[in-house]
């Protein structure tokens, strides 16, 4: 349950974080059709918070739980006190009901609750001007109740032939690559991806990033063979000298970047061996830990 913070609210969240109390308001205001679905003598108030910080000046953080009558399930019950109408208010609801979401699987669960959202208003104005439905909230209702009422589209490249990718225009050439990077060799993609790039020509910055991701990425076993297949098949593609400084900066930039990890590799072992060593004298596994600066789990696994 969220409530605004003000005089109306310290009376309102004081009343509610009664248990006795917060049953008899879910009794009497959750719709009959979800109130059938709540056992609720298990009712409680959830404790930490989960609103976003740039949301917390609006709201305290209260969320009630309830077992449903089948099963372990929860059931979420979110309040949101409101003495004036807003009219994107179902939007913020719907924010808070994520992020309630969010903070039940952080707690270790795998699957999402249903969290019910209820605006409790007792405004000056008399009768609330909006259906608090939040596909109002939309410039185009109709759009809005299409795209989030459906399954949501997938996009799965591993279920599509060759053939099909090919004829998806310029995004083709990403796609054949992606579905492809993994293969042995992806040089025997070169054919395809040659006739891709000779009639779509993209640009150079384009051609440029595939063929450094194809070096980065896939399991090319020789990269002059796959420049010169590239050159032979694509001549759009890059001039064959680009191709080969390219492939000489990865080469360097992998080297330079071993060697940087072999001299992070050297420090943490010669780090260890000096904490075997201060160990083997006797010294305190604290003072270890500030001269070496280790962490536990490391300094554990040395002295052991």
């Amino acid at each position: 349950m969220i409530i605004n913070y003000s005089h109306h609210d310290a009376l309102f969240k004081k009343f509610l974080g009664e248990i006795a109390v917060a049953r008899d308001f879910f009794n009497n205001h959750l719709p009959p059709s979800l109130r059938q679905q709540c056992n609720f003598n298990t009712l409680s108030l959830c404790s930490g918070s989960f609103i976003d910080p740039n949301m917390r000046h609006h709201c305290s953080d209260m969320l009630y739980s309830v077992r449903t009558r089948r099963g372990k399930g929860y059931i979420y019950c979110l309040i949101e006190h409101q003495s004036s109408p807003q009219k994107m208010m179902a939007f913020r609801l719907m924010r808070y009901s994520l992020a309630a979401m969010q903070q039940h699987l952080d707690m270790g669960n795998k699957v999402l609750p249903v969290v019910v959202p209820l605006l409790f208003y007792h405004g000056t104005r008399k009768g609330y001007p909006y259906k608090n439905d939040w596909f109002d909230c939309f410039d185009n209702n109709a759009l809005a109740r299409q795209v989030y009422n459906c399954p949501f589209p997938v996009i799965d490249l591993s279920m599509m032939s060759d053939d099909e990718i090919k004829t998806h225009g310029r995004v083709a050439m990403l796609e054949l690559v992606l579905k492809h990077i993994r293969i042995r060799d992806i040089g025997t993609l070169v054919e395809d991806l040659g006739i891709l790039i000779n009639h779509w020509q993209p640009s150079h910055e384009l051609r440029k990033s595939l063929f450094s991701y194809i070096l980065q990425t896939g399991k090319t076993l020789d990269s002059q063979l796959l420049i010169d297949k590239l050159t032979e098949q694509a001549p759009l593609f890059l001039e064959k000298e680009e191709m080969m400084t390219i492939a000489q900066q990865l080469k360097d930039e992998g080297r330079l970047e071993g060697k940087r990890e072999g001299k992070r590799e050297g420090k943490k072992e010669g780090k260890q061996e000096v904490a075997r060593q201060l160990f083997m004298r006797g010294l305190d596994f604290i003072m270890i830990k500030e001269v070496t600066g280790l962490s536990d789990d490391e300094l554990k696994r040395v002295a052991h």
